[in-house]
């Protein structure tokens, strides 16, 4: 009896270290292996599928939130940029002009800036974008986008990263302080309904073209495909050159104001002057990194070499004047600042510091010889000097871009390419020539033209009572300082 209790404990032990092989095979079927294997192989599948989705997902939006930051960024850097721009119209170059005319004539100056604001605005939405930046041929744009049709808030290829609508507004303070810039040379002396005739006509028929040509997609000197790849980063030809040679053209036909030069002419107001170029120095800044169309690397590069250009032609200027004269003047001094900003306008985009700091020391001592010794040979009365800084100083600039450009700062010709002269690439210095020469001759040519055209039909220059006057009290009837004798 005790053996066969022991066998049976021993039997029972085993079953337990074996895993109850007493246990039925019913029993042990759905105990094991269905339970265990059959959920592994539909489920491991589903949940990592599942996690591959969320980690797609989070990545998608992650990808998104860095885009929306980056166009968030780049599209408050273009609005700011624009307001700068503007600001360079008025109050910077009213102030500028105003301030260098005589005080019978400040008001009726710093109008014609004003003016521009208003009336080229009006312009630019009816057609002059379309003609600058619509799409067209080489030499100027079509007429798709006349009204701003087709102008929304989605990127465009200008600009991939802000509304086009930025791109646009930004632009369009480009075309307004172009024509302004002119106004200089026939201060005291046009009348102010044909100025306004004469500058519609302008910005139709010179700057439209032009901006198309360097700018526009397609254009003629475009630097990414054009026939005559011209580097122009913020408006060298476009707006300096143009301006500056129309204002010589314009200063020629219309002659010389009454008395000049026998009677003084000096400025009325330095102080304004001053104030006023210092405000343009600061909106230069919006007016040549803005030009990067986004708050990157090379906004930072053409901010740099926009001071760096204007503080060495302040020097160069006043180094020049100081030897000539025996003391430098505070006139010289910010007119040496607004050609070095000149000059480094087509360059700021591809130069280092210190190519900035060269063009700057070579453009002020030039434009002081321009405004200085050339103007008195020849003898032609550019009331405020706009051929002398901006005709000359673009001309210039354009001309050093193609010595200086380098691929490090912008290789726009492609990686390891060379860019400059000084790089090896010579031929870009010819294309330079050529960008700014045939700036030179549409405004040469398309100035003539509209010149003729307004002194023919309403006429271009006040009368001579008007004239001595003074154009506040003629045109606007208005005197700037009731209080002073």
């Amino acid at each position: 009896m005790r053996s066969k209790f022991v066998k049976l404990l021993l039997v029972l032990c085993v079953g337990v270290l074996a895993g109850f092989p007493l246990m039925s095979g019913v029993a042990r079927a759905q105990v094991t292996l269905p339970a265990t294997w059959v959920a592994p192989s539909v489920s491991a599948p589903a949940a990592e599928a599942d996690r591959i989705a969320a980690l797609e997902k989070q990545v998608a939006d992650q990808a998104t939130a860095i885009a929306s930051a980056q166009t968030a960024g780049d599209n408050s850097w273009m609005l700011i940029s624009a307001a700068l721009v503007l600001l360079m119209t008025g109050p910077g170059l009213a102030l500028f002009y105003g301030g260098l005319v005589r005080k019978k004539n400040v008001l009726s100056t710093m109008m014609q800036s004003f003016a521009m604001m208003a009336v080229i605005t009006l312009l630019w939405a009816v057609v002059t974008y379309s003609l600058a930046f619509g799409s067209g041929n080489a030499f100027i744009g079509g007429l798709h986008n006349m009204f701003l049709r087709g102008v929304g808030l989605t990127p465009s290829a200008y600009a991939p990263t802000i509304p086009l609508q930025t791109f646009m507004i930004y632009q369009l303070m480009f075309a307004i302080i172009t024509p302004a810039l002119i106004t200089g040379a026939f201060a005291e002396r046009m009348k102010f309904s044909a100025m306004l005739v004469f500058m519609v006509l302008w910005a139709i028929l010179v700057y439209s073209p032009m901006a198309h040509m360097v700018w526009g997609v397609g254009g003629l000197l475009n630097a990414a495909g054009g026939r005559f790849p011209c580097l122009d980063f913020a408006g060298g030809t476009v707006v300096h050159v143009t301006s500056g040679v129309s204002a010589l053209v314009t200063a020629l036909y219309l002659g010389k104001r009454i008395g000049y030069p026998k009677e003084s002419m000096q400025p009325h107001s330095v102080v304004l002057s001053f104030i006023g170029a210092c405000l343009l120095w600061v909106g230069w800044f919006g007016f040549n990194a803005g030009s990067a169309l986004a708050a990157g690397t090379l906004a930072t590069s053409a901010f740099v070499a926009t001071h760096f250009g204007a503080a060495a032609a302040a020097i160069g200027w006043s180094a020049a004047e100081w030897i000539r004269n025996g003391k430098p003047t505070v006139l010289g001094g910010i007119s040496g600042a607004v050609a070095g900003l000149v000059a480094i306008t087509p360059a700021s985009g591809y130069v280092t510091p210190m190519s900035a700091l060269w063009i700057g020391l070579i453009a002020g001592a030039v434009c002081f010889f321009m405004v200085v010794k050339v103007k008195a040979w020849f003898g032609y009365d550019d009331s405020l000097d706009a051929f002398g800084v901006h005709g000359a100083g673009g001309t210039l600039g354009a001309l050093l871009t193609g010595f200086f450009a380098n691929s490090a700062i912008n290789p726009i010709f492609g990686t390891g390419k060379a860019t400059g002269l000084l790089e090896g690439n010579w031929r870009q210095v010819f294309n330079q020539a050529m960008g700014a020469a045939i700036a030179w001759a549409l405004a040469i040519g398309g100035t003539l033209i509209i010149l003729f055209i307004v002194d023919s039909t309403i006429g271009l220059r006040v009368g001579a009572e008007d004239e001595v006057t003074g154009l506040d009290l003629s045109q606007h009837g208005e005197d700037g300082y009731e209080w002073a004798h």
